[in-house]
Order: C-alpha cells, then structure tokens, then sequence
C-alpha cells in the first residue's frame, strides 16, 4: 500500500494492532497465527495499525525497557506502603515486562497507569494533577502555588511550620506568624520567616529560586546556610550545593501565569516539565537530541504545540501511539 493511500487507524485498532504483535513475540499457535491473518485482511486500517505497532517497537523498546521497570518498581512500593504482603510475582513480572515492555507500557498508557504518583500521593495533603496549576492557603494564611503534577505534605507542630515537597514544585508566599517555615526537599532544606520563593525537584536534587525577601537554604539538614535574597538561585544534590548565582526570577517563574521560559536550556530539560503537563508519556529518544539547546517562551497549557513549535527548529521527529504516548526522534 502506498503512504497517500494509508488509512488512519483509530484507538482501538492500534491497541489491537499492539496486541497481535504481543502475541506474535510469544510462540503464538497454528490457531493464533491463522486469526491473526484473518484480523490483518479484515480492514486495510488493521495491516496501517500493525506496521505502525513494529516501528514504535523498534522506534522505542529501549526506552520502554526502562520506563515499564520503573513502574514496575512503583507498584511494588504502592503495594508495600499499603502495607499489604510482598508478592513475588511482581519480580517475576518484572523481566516480562522487559521483554515486552513498550507494548505493556503503550497499551497501560490508555488506562492512566501512574503508580509512582499513587506511591507519591499516598503521604501527601495537596496535590496538583497533571496540567493543572493548584493554589492552596495553608493554616498559617500562607499560599502555596502547585506546578502541575506536583505534590506537599504539610506539619505545623511543634513550633514550626514544615512542608516536605514530595513531587513536582510549589512556589511558596509566606505569612509572618514568628514561627520558623520550613520546606524539605530531597535531602535539603529551605528556611524562611516570610518570603517569596520557589521549590522544584530535580532528578537528584532541588532547586530554590527566591522572588523576594530572604531565604537560608542547606543541602542537608545539618548543612550549612545559604543566604539568599531576591533574584537569585541555588541548586543542591546529594547533599552538597552549587553556587548561587543570579537570575532573572520572574522568567523563571512564568509557569505561574502558564508560561515556561528558557534560555539555552537542553531539550531534555523541556520535555521534563513538558511532561508534568501531559496527562501521558513524552520519550526523547536518543541522546543527541536530549542535548540540543532551546531559549524561548512557551504556553504550558498545550505541550503538543510546544513539541510542534521545537520541531520546526530542531528538525526531530515525532510519533503518537495510543493518544497518550510520544516518542521524539
């Protein structure tokens, strides 16, 4: 068939096309192999459906590889923090979903499969869904604005008022009350008394961007103090913190009114907050591409026109599956 005269498939028939092609990599019978064929001439969208389903297989089962291990992770964490037995099995499904795991990974994407926000949200007081940008007012009258897909738990005991920032970032407007406002995230901490600030989660750290007023930001808990004032930010992980530096904080913090600025920023980094807005998966595919630099203004709220808007500069492409997963190239 030639490509103008490809049909579209819909949804489902890409979740059976996936399907078929689970079942073909696993010793299918005589009796399997004849419906198959069956399916596959029924409807020229079928034979569309099922190419389409072995290139994304060969497009992303590395990745996919790695994603469906991390899920599989987060279940069992789920499972655990509900305090119910361990289940062997789910080790055991581990490698099964290493050897099928994009097409497990793709067809769990239609469902709203998230354990790790399950995990995360279990402990949490507030959460912000993906795309959605929460505002909630603590005990204390302070304010804490919610990136999307982010999550805090919240314990004003004790003398002290302490956030843990469990997922995502929260810019924080902080009432003077006397008592010490803390948020902990990763290993550090941030201290304030009243302020303006921001608190993002990074892989394997945090980051602390100050709108106004003072913030003493450490590594760790016992770590020594960074003093921070307005426009200027630091990152810390691992317990140990880079150098402030200044920056240009009402760029940074645009997301607020639905904006997300970079400057000379890796593509890799846009993708990551682009993620906390799409309600499925964005996979970069190769590490070249991850690394190509970005400086612009976007609308958070459309991820899918972000990704059109970088295409048409750095010349990747993209593919859709399901609706719900994308995979650049």
């Amino acid at each position: 068939m030639n490509r103008s005269d490809s049909v579209t498939p819909t949804p489902a028939q890409e979740q059976a096309a996936l399907a078929w092609l689970s079942l073909l990599h696993d010793r299918p019978s005589a009796g399997d192999q004849l419906t198959f064929s069956r399916w596959l001439r029924a409807d020229p969208a079928h034979a569309e459906a099922y190419a389409q389903a072995q290139v994304i297989w060969e497009l992303s089962e590395s990745p996919a590889r790695s994603l469906a291990a991390e899920e599989a992770a987060a279940l069992q964490g789920y499972l655990d923090a509900m305090d119910r037995p361990r289940r062997p099995q789910l080790r055991r499904a581990a490698g099964a979903l290493a050897m099928a795991a994009c097409l497990l990974l793709m067809v769990s994407l239609g469902t709203g499969w998230q354990p790790q926000r399950w995990v995360d949200d279990l402990g949490a007081d507030y959460v912000s869904a993906p795309g959605e940008i929460r505002t909630v007012t603590l005990a204390d009258q302070s304010q804490v604005i919610l990136d999307a897909d982010s999550a805090i738990a919240v314990d004003f005991s004790h003398g002290q008022r302490r956030v843990q920032l469990i997922r995502g970032a929260g810019f924080f407007s902080v009432s003077h009350t006397g008592d010490p406002f803390v948020v902990a995230a990763q290993q550090g901490e941030a201290r304030v008394l009243g302020t303006q600030f921001e608190v993002r989660l990074q892989p394997h750290g945090a980051q602390v961007t100050v709108m106004s007023g003072r913030v003493g930001v450490s590594a760790s808990r016992d770590g020594a103090l960074q003093i921070l004032t307005a426009g200027q930010q630091v990152a810390y992980a691992d317990g140990t913190a880079q150098k402030l530096h200044a920056v240009d904080s009402e760029a940074q913090l645009a997301w607020r009114q639905g904006w997300l600025t970079y400057y000379k920023s890796t593509l890799a980094d846009v993708v990551e907050d682009l993620r906390r807005y799409y309600p499925g998966r964005i996979v970069v595919l190769n590490d070249e591409l991850a690394a190509r630099k970005v400086s612009g203004s976007f609308p958070s709220k459309d991820p899918q026109a972000v990704l059109n808007s970088l295409q048409g500069v750095l010349g990747f492409e993209q593919h859709r599956v399901l609706g719900q997963l994308i995979i650049l190239r």
